[in-house]
């Protein structure tokens, strides 16, 4: 099948969920030639139109039961937490050999649903390529960065193919023979800056300052910890260079997690801090003070349901 796939390109492709990240993806795999459709959450209409900063529109088929029997690839850009309940509306049209390809935040949603897909090939990504919505129909590429893919199962360990494919609609993308590694660096940035960002309510750049700094170096202490015990090799000033090149690069941007409290919305903070916190627990590795962030996003969140 996967030899198949490389003598047919362009592929079909469905992407589940319209955010940030989903529409730029769409738009440069679309934009690239791949036969590119949308399943939506909620979609009254039979279509979607969508703009990327000042391109011209691409309009995209939406909710095709049919498109989706055909897809060579499912790709999954909704949020952690909404992995399970998006993935049950679409699992049974799925044809056997669909690739089916998860790209968040977080880790942790894939293990709750490797039993209803784990016949499928599997892949999961990492990005670092970053992306706003301003509107509904328009997605702004505020930040090129370097995409990760890599096999989940063994069947998806064959799909190196769609390095290719991903490269050439928006680089740089390459496959990991082993993508632990890059899954859990991505996991160390984003517990350490997004759970922040979104307690003290700041762009990313404002984790740079003074009376940012002893609680940054705490938190990447203990991340650090946890990743060797993961087997994942690094240093702990080299992770804290890592978050901080980060928090420079994207001083101007605001966290995924910033706007999910913002506007009071379920965040990923149960599969960033909360997957981290119950690694560290399993490894009898003392993660306080990532803890006690977490307790503090999800004391935010409770509230909202209490008012």
């Amino acid at each position: 099948m996967l030899k198949i796939l490389l003598e047919s390109l362009p592929l079909n492709i469905t992407v589940l969920g319209a955010g940030a990240i989903g529409s730029l993806w769409a738009y440069k795999l679309a934009e690239s030639g791949h036969n590119t459709t949308l399943w939506l959450r909620h979609s009254a209409e039979h279509t979607h139109r969508l703009k990327l900063d000042d391109q011209p529109d691409i309009t995209f088929v939406t909710n095709s039961l049919f498109h989706l029997s055909q897809s060579d690839l499912l790709l999954i850009t909704v949020k952690a937490w909404q992995v399970k309940e998006a993935l049950s509306t679409v699992i049974n049209a799925l044809n056997k050999d669909t690739i089916i390809m998860f790209m968040h935040n977080g880790m942790g949603a894939i293990d709750e649903v490797f039993s209803t897909i784990n016949k499928h090939p599997v892949v999961v990504a990492t990005t670092t390529q970053a992306a706003y919505k301003p509107s509904i129909n328009h997605v702004l590429h505020t930040g090129y960065g370097i995409t990760h893919l890599g096999g989940f199962n063994s069947k998806g360990q064959q799909c190196s193919f769609l390095a290719e494919v991903f490269n050439h609609s928006l680089a740089e993308a390459s496959w990991s023979s082993d993508i632990r590694p890059a899954l859990w660096r991505k996991l160390a940035i984003n517990c350490a800056i997004n759970p922040l960002t979104a307690l003290h309510q700041c762009k990313n750049g404002q984790l740079g300052e003074p009376q940012f700094l002893a609680e940054l170096k705490s938190l990447i202490n203990e991340i650090t910890q946890v990743l060797i015990a993961e087997g994942i090799e690094i240093q702990q000033d080299e992770l804290y260079s890592t978050v901080m090149h980060v928090v420079q690069a994207t001083a101007e941007n605001y966290s995924s997690m910033q706007q999910d409290i913002f506007y009071q919305r379920h965040s990923e903070i149960d599969y960033i801090s909360g997957y981290l916190c119950q690694t560290a627990k399993k490894h009898h590795i003392d993660a306080s003070n990532n803890l006690s962030l977490y307790n503090k996003i999800k004391q935010i969140e409770h509230s909202w349901r209490t008012e």
